[in-house]
């Protein structure tokens, strides 16, 4: 079993976000990374994705909505729509735009606490007017999370706001101990800022950590497999970040970084318990 635990696959509402208007320009960033770009996106096709998924293994991939950026959204009715037509072959995290606390806490209960998505996702930074994913108007957003138990996904890494601070690993460090209660995953692994947020997670065990595109064949990436390999083993995610890296290619690079017995958590059971899915792991 294999879950991704980044995907966005080309149906309903990801068609209109900025990785695939311009699959073209999505190619060269996957170029970037020493990869070639997958059948599936280049041809925007649901149907060569779900064989590409078959093909490397990939039992689910996790889809995350997004509320409340500068620029593309996805909503949740769109995630909700795509879940179900896929038939189990995703799940589906709500996102969320923190900037409207009202409507954030309205689709909470209608789409977590008494729906069926798993999480919720938040991307403070790339709001028009941007937020450090550690702003205490955001605060109340987590302590409701916190008191239903909900998961919550984080974009800190890669292009996360304005500048690279956005990104500073100690965003989550303040925010996993303020919140003990909430597992917080974030998505692009904190990148660049490699180092400095594992040393987070080394002391704070509610973090875990997707590297997804910047574990393919990018700096730092060995600094990440270390960790997932001893003390990280618990809390590490496997991630393609597809569309923008193709799934085979990620799946086949991922385990050759990783000890045989490390590979079931980072591939599946990290992400049924983050998630708290309701899915076997043994």
């Amino acid at each position: 079993m294999i879950i991704d635990f980044r995907m966005r696959p080309p149906a309903r509402g990801f068609l209109n976000i900025g990785v695939y208007d311009n699959v073209a320009r999505t190619a060269k960033l996957t170029e970037c990374f020493s990869l070639k770009q997958a059948p599936s996106v280049t041809q925007k096709s649901p149907e060569l994705m779900l064989q590409e998924m078959d093909e490397a293994g990939v039992t689910m991939g996790i889809a995350p909505g997004r509320n409340g950026h500068f620029r593309y959204n996805v909503t949740n009715d769109e995630v909700v729509e795509m879940v179900r037509h896929f038939g189990g072959r995703f799940a589906g995290i709500a996102g969320i735009n923190g900037a409207d606390r009202a409507k954030a806490f309205e689709e909470i209960d209608r789409y977590v606490v008494n729906g069926p998505l798993v999480g919720i996702n938040m991307e403070p930074g790339a709001m028009p007017t941007p937020w450090y994913a550690d702003d205490r108007r955001l605060y109340p957003i987590y302590e409701k999370c916190e008191a239903h138990g909900i998961p919550v996904v984080l974009m800190l890494g890669g292009r996360a706001g304005p500048d690279l601070s956005y990104s500073s690993p100690i965003i989550i460090s303040r925010l996993a101990r303020d919140f003990p209660g909430i597992n917080f995953l974030v998505s692009h692994g904190g990148w660049p800022w490699v180092q400095p947020l594992l040393g987070a997670c080394f002391w704070q065990h509610n973090i875990y950590i997707a590297p997804d595109l910047y574990l393919m064949n990018s700096p730092g990436a060995q600094d990440y497999a270390a960790a997932a390999n001893t003390f990280m083993q618990d809390r590490f995610l496997y991630g393609s970040a597809y569309p923008l890296m193709p799934i085979v290619d990620c799946v086949e690079h991922f385990r050759k970084l990783f000890k045989p017995e490390v590979l079931p958590k980072v591939l599946y059971q990290n992400a049924v318990r983050a998630l708290k899915l309701d899915i076997p792991i043994d």
